[in-house]
């Protein structure tokens, strides 16, 4: 079998399937699982009730929790030759663009931009996209308090900003698919498809659109 890659971050949009696919892969490569710390953000509940109030809170909270565990990821473990985040750095860049305003948005990059120059990049990023009706329906279905609040324009307007990201992303590999016509979790043959893919990715952009077993 070929050698995973040592650090991979998996990217997409709310209950796209980012933390499912990192359990998943960890234990495939019996690497390390690192899951960003959602839940713990004491202003995310407040945030979805009042964008514009607690955005800055949310947005600065988030990106130093995150900052913190990934500076965790520069230090090597002997048993876990990979590290499966899902999660990349600069998707807080991505959510703090749709969420502050103007005054807020150039502090917030120069914050960022100091914190990001010291971390490690991926070896390879692994962008999952889907539809917006699967993305509620799958939020809809995982039942978290704090993300009822979520509206579909919003999921619209976050999804194409991702889009226009990772359209323009070449700081690693990246491989980008699409998901909403199969189902990793739950069917052994797209999960073993997608592993797969995984292993074969040398390098550039490579886009996956299945057929799908759904």
């Amino acid at each position: 079998m070929a050698q995973p890659p040592r650090y991979i971050a998996i990217e997409g949009v709310i209950g796209v399937g980012k933390t499912s696919l990192t359990r998943i892969l960890a234990e495939r490569f019996s690497g390390r699982c690192v899951h960003e710390p959602v839940v713990e953000n004491p202003f995310l509940a407040k945030f979805y009730e009042d964008q514009k109030r607690f955005a800055f809170q949310t947005q600065l909270y988030f990106l130093l929790t995150r900052y913190q565990q990934q500076l965790e990821l520069k230090q090597p473990s002997l048993f876990a030759p990979t590290t499966v985040c899902d999660y990349l750095f600069a998707k807080d860049k991505i959510f703090a663009s749709l969420t502050l305003d103007r005054d807020e948005l150039p502090l917030y990059n120069q914050i960022y931009e100091t914190l990001d120059s010291r971390l490690p990049s991926p070896d390879l990023v692994i962008y999952l996209q889907a539809d917006i009706d699967i993305l509620i329906d799958r939020i809809r279905k995982r039942g978290l308090e704090f993300e009822r609040g979520i509206e579909p324009d919003y999921l619209r307007d976050l999804s194409s900003l991702y889009n226009d990201f990772f359209f323009n992303y070449r700081s690693a590999p990246l491989l980008v698919v699409q998901t909403s016509g199969i189902d990793f979790v739950n069917n052994l043959q797209d999960r073993e498809w997608l592993i797969r893919e995984i292993l074969e990715m040398k390098g550039g952009t490579k886009h996956l659109i299945p057929l799908g077993s759904l």
